[in-house]
């Protein structure tokens, strides 16, 4: 007996998966081609949570509900935090989000992952609406732009057959050696690099004119932006040559092109104008509305669904929450203490919260100090419904087997919800309620109702109809600082904080570390040891250190990207000193 069902995990991947004889295999038909991702193909070895625990002692479920109802009931309303991550990505998860809100709790607003850069795409084309996946097939060429898509994103390398590939990455990926072209740029320079090509493309008469007269009118006056940059002092700064700006130009002009961004190039303050620097070259090209091009990142996965909880609540930053202004802090399927960053400040102000809950599948910093533990159902033993960022299918997923194992967030709501008196509809009918969004089409796959497969045609979503260039520049080259480049990219074996995590910090072997060397790693937020492993596809400039590592947002700041409520993982630089 077989069923069909998807992966719940936060990826651009949304592996298609059956279930069958107690083992999860690729689905043949759609985008997963016959192979699942590297998580989900090892996800039964992974040890879930099975047992709630209270203060380190094992208790029942019951149990586990009751200590739960009598911490919510010990303190005033707005003394109760609901802090809930997006690791698992499944729409039913946000149901925890009613009872919170209806009950006058606090919740959480901002991204520790793509915020910056979803602000900047909004700003310029007035929504954020993604290429699709299956758009890649159609181009001509592909540019990877901080984007590593044999770690992050492996449906989409079928697709690349017979097309021109570019990476612009500081470190020399497995697609780097292969590409037709690396520019191995330093890290927070790609919107210098961004600006320089739109400049040199309206030099060479490269602009898709016709496009820009309809869609994009102000471009002259982003090209007058672009002449503000000094040429040769930027391209020395950013370790990228005149040659390579000209190599890029050759291969992209009067072709259908697909620029692939990754979260990385907008970990920084200036994340939004990275962002818009990037569309703004996309646009000068007239690369939006057109079959096989445009720009692909982390697309609105809620766009054209129209959520039935109820989440009007006072909100409070997910970046650098004070955990310590609440007295009972629930936290669902995430790891503060690992993925928040300034991580010292983190396990300061937690300490002081007097109830701490964690709801979820995994061990981890967060369960190891949590008051009391919920187990949580993995995606097999419930019902459920996803979309994506990086497609516009939807996925259902029912039950498919039977576990006595956790509590779904359906059932730990609709407990909650019976005990405080707040109205809930049945589980029914929120799953009948998401799937009324969807289309059935040919290929046999259900797909958001009204969502356009080629955003854009019709002009961009801003007042006008027209792409807003960015029109002054706040960044600066930091040639003034001092020390390493910091890198937190994901991991191949890991995700956020779940499944093997990576425990080392990789290093260019010409920095004189030895492989396997205790160092420690520094910044101006903290520190962490870490064992030392060499990598030369790295610039000797940088630091690698996997973004599920224990202790690596020691390094990292709690501050926010300009213009957004978004985290800035890689602003601070690191130095490195042996361990004594």
């Amino acid at each position: 007996m077989s069923s069909v069902t998807a992966c719940p995990l936060d990826c651009y991947d949304a592996c298609e998966i059956v279930y069958e004889d107690g083992k999860l295999k690729a689905l043949k038909d759609g985008h997963t081609q016959g192979f699942l991702c590297p998580h989900m193909n090892h996800y039964e070895k992974y040890k879930t949570i099975a047992k709630a625990r209270y203060r380190g002692e094992e208790i029942t479920l019951s149990e586990a509900l009751l200590k739960l109802k009598e911490m919510i009931s010990s303190c005033d309303k707005s003394e109760v935090l609901h802090y809930r991550g997006s690791g698992n990505f499944a729409l039913m998860q946000e149901v925890t989000d009613h009872f919170f809100a209806s009950y006058g709790a606090v919740l959480t607003e901002g991204s520790l992952c793509d915020g910056a850069g979803e602000a900047g795409i909004i700003e310029g084309r007035g929504s954020n609406k993604n290429m699709p996946i299956h758009e890649v097939a159609k181009s001509e060429v592909v540019i990877f732009w901080g984007r590593n898509p044999h770690t992050t994103s492996s449906h989409i390398l079928p697709l690349l057959k017979d097309k021109a590939v570019i990476v612009i990455d500081p470190l020399r990926t497995k697609m780097a050696k292969t590409a037709d072209l690396h520019i191995q740029i330093k890290p927070n320079c790609d919107i210098y690099l961004a600006m320089l090509l739109s400049r040199f493309l309206h030099i060479e008469n490269g602009c898709d004119e016709e496009f820009l007269e309809e869609f994009a009118s102000e471009y002259e006056d982003y090209y007058e932006l672009t002449q503000n940059i000094r040429i040769k002092a930027t391209l020395d700064q950013i370790g990228v040559s005149l040659g390579q700006i000209g190599d890029i130009l050759a291969m992209v002009k009067d072709r259908k092109v697909a620029i692939v961004c990754g979260v990385g190039i907008q970990k920084y303050s200036n994340g939004v104008d990275v962002m818009r620097s990037i569309d703004a070259f996309a646009a000068m090209l007239g690369l939006f509305g057109k079959e096989g091009c445009g720009v692909s990142y982390l697309g609105a996965s809620r766009d054209a669904i129209v959520l039935p909880f109820n989440k009007k609540a006072k909100r409070v930053s997910k970046v650098n929450t004070e955990f310590s202004d609440f007295k009972t802090v629930f936290i669902q399927g995430a790891n503060p203490l690992s993925q928040m960053p300034d991580s010292q400040r983190v396990k300061e102000s937690i300490e002081k919260v007097e109830n701490v809950v964690y709801f979820g599948l995994y061990e981890n910093e967060t369960s190891e100090i949590a008051d009391l533990i919920i187990p949580a159902k993995s995606f097999l033993y419930k019902d459920d419904v996803r979309t994506s960022y990086s497609h516009n299918v939807m996925s259902f997923m029912p039950k498919v087997a039977q576990s006595d194992i956790g509590i779904s967030e359906y059932d730990l709501t609709s407990y909650l919800c019976k005990e405080f008196g707040i109205e809930l509809e049945s589980e029914e009918f929120y799953l009948k309620h998401f799937k009324n969004f969807a289309v059935q089409k040919i290929d046999g796959s259900w797909y958001v109702e009204n969502r356009e497969e080629v955003p854009y045609k019709e002009g961009f979503d801003t007042d006008d109809r027209e792409f807003v260039f960015l029109d002054e520049l706040d960044s600066k080259a930091d040639e003034e600082m001092s020390g390493f480049y910091l890198i937190t990219s994901k991991s191949p074996t890991s995700l956020n904080s779940q499944f093997q995590r990576d425990e080392h910090v990789y290093l260019h072997s010409s920095l004189g570390f030895g492989e396997g060397e205790s160092v420690v790693v520094s910044s101006v937020s903290g520190s962490v040891k870490l064992k030392v492993k060499h990598n030369n596809d790295l610039r000797e400039d940088c630091v690698l250190i996997y973004s599920g590592t224990r202790g690596v947002n020691n390094l990292t700041t709690s501050k926010h990207a300009l213009y957004a409520k978004s985290a800035i993982f890689q602003e601070n630089r690191v130095e490195i000193k042996r361990d004594e």
